[in-house]
């Protein structure tokens, strides 16, 4: 396995930002540890829902890309809410940030509404799996 951190990312505390594993013929699993809407020092821009979203999938694909993958390699997507309402009312600007990072790329996905997150600016936290085949 190798831990995927981008470079000039603050180095994260008891977690790992992403893991690759090689399978066989070549291919691997990237296991994409909880993203949340903060920059790459750890700080919040923002506190609107779904501008956290923007920010939370360019730091997938940016974890992603350690790994030599891309947006079209996700497999599945797991998203913790802290407000499902919120969330509902932020669908159509959420649409815009996904298509514009992810693209018209649409794995299985779960959204699910938590209590809280651990960073007590943190509005969603999604973690991911991406399957990369040999020729990528």
């Amino acid at each position: 396995m190798k831990i995927l951190q981008p470079p000039f990312w603050t180095e994260p505390r008891g977690y790992a930002n992403g893991i690759m594993t090689e399978m066989q013929a070549g291919s691997r699993l990237l296991f994409i540890g909880g993203q949340i809407g903060w920059n790459a020092q750890q700080e919040f821009e923002t506190e609107d829902f779904a501008e956290q979203v923007g920010q939370t999938l360019r730091n997938i694909v940016a974890v992603l890309a350690e790994g030599g993958a891309g947006p079209e390699h996700i497999a599945r997507m797991t998203w913790y809410v802290c407000d499902k309402k919120e969330y509902m009312e932020s669908l159509q600007d959420i649409g815009r940030h996904y298509r514009e990072v992810i693209g018209r790329h649409y794995p299985a996905m779960t959204a699910i509404e938590v209590a809280d997150l651990v960073e007590d600016q943190a509005k969603v936290e999604i973690e991911v799996t991406a399957v990369v085949p040999p020729a990528a």
